[in-house]
């Protein structure tokens, strides 16, 4: 069974910093994109920031700049870096990820942690 384990969510103040980090665990021989995606409520859920196997990054507009997406291949992890953040970056952030685990690739997802900034 693969699984996504994330850590680092919480409440903080505008302006503050954050980082979530999430590591993937279980019958897995390699792993593709990794990615962070979040859903306010009432809201779909949207790409805040990817990164390939190879580095190669992409993030949402709103925060370009502010956050910033990192793994490291050889522990199976992937981070986000969360500075300047503001009222609208409250939502429940899930860890994403293509793994192949032995037989196929999949879609794989935590169970999300929400991070809350408060005025």
């Amino acid at each position: 069974q693969v699984q996504l384990v994330e850590s680092g969510g919480g409440l903080v103040q505008a302006g503050g910093s954050l980082r979530l980090s999430c590591t993937v665990s279980g019958r897995i021989s390699g792993i593709s994109d990794m990615a962070w995606y979040r859903q306010a409520p009432g809201n779909q859920r949207d790409l805040v920031a990817r990164i390939s196997r190879g580095g190669i990054t992409k993030y949402a507009d709103s925060v370009k700049g502010r956050f910033t997406i990192s793994r490291d291949n050889a522990k199976n992890t992937v981070s986000l870096q969360m500075n300047s953040l503001n009222l609208e970056d409250t939502a429940v952030y899930y860890c994403n990820a293509e793994c192949f685990n032995g037989r196929r690739w999949e879609n794989y997802w935590g169970q999300g942690t929400q991070v809350t900034v408060s005025s």
